[in-house]
C-alpha cells in the first residue's frame, strides 16, 4: 500500500479544519459549562484528565473513522466523570482522600525530612531553587517548605 507521506487530498485538508474547528469549540462550550474547576490548578487526577481531553480532540480531528459527535460524546463524557468525580470529593471526605494527594512537609525549621524528600522524590536542589525563587539565598531555621497537592513548593519563614 502507498501511504501518502506529504499530501493525501485536499478532502482530508477539509476535514480537519472543519472537524478540528468544530471540535475545539465543543470542548470550549464543555469546559465553560463544567466550571472553572476543570481548568484549575493541577493536581494529578487533573491533570490526566487534560492529557485525555488532549489526544481525544486530537483523535477526533485526525481520526476518520471517528465521527465529529461521537467524539464530542466522548469528551463530554470525560468532562462529566471529571465533574462527578471533582463534585463527590467536594462533599465526601473518603473520596476526596481516594484522588487527591496532601500536602507534604519537605523543610521543618531548616531541617530536611529525609524520609519525606525520598517518598516524594524531591531533591535538596529542588528545594535551593524554591528558597531562591522565593528570594531567600539559603535555608535557614526559620524556613519550612511545603510540596503541595498541585507538585508546587511553598517556602514559609517562622515570625
Amino acid at each position: 500500500m502507498n501511504d501518502p507521506i506529504f499530501f493525501d487530498s485536499w478532502a482530508g485538508i477539509g476535514r480537519i479544519l472543519v472537524t478540528g474547528v468544530l471540535a475545539y469549540a465543543g470542548l470550549i462550550v464543555m469546559l465553560r459549562g463544567s466550571g472553572k474547576r476543570t481548568l484549575s490548578k493541577f493536581n494529578a487526577f487533573d491533570f490526566i484528565v487534560t492529557i485525555c481531553l488532549g489526544s481525544m480532540l486530537a483523535t477526533i480531528i485526525l481520526t476518520k473513522s471517528v465521527p465529529l459527535v461521537e467524539g464530542l460524546v466522548a469528551l463530554g463524557l470525560l468532562i462529566a466523570l471529571q465533574f462527578t468525580i471533582t463534585w463527590l470529593s467536594v462533599r465526601h471526605e473518603p473520596f476526596q482522600a481516594l484522588i487527591k494527594s496532601r500536602p507534604t512537609l519537605l523543610v521543618h525549621r531548616g531541617v530536611y525530612q529525609e524520609r519525606a524528600l525520598r517518598a516524594e522524590r524531591v531533591t535538596k536542589e529542588e528545594i535551593t531553587a524554591a528558597l531562591h525563587s522565593n528570594g531567600r539565598a539559603e535555608l535557614s531555621a526559620q524556613h519550612s517548605v511545603v510540596l503541595e497537592t498541585d507538585g508546587s513548593l511553598t517556602v514559609f519563614q517562622a515570625g
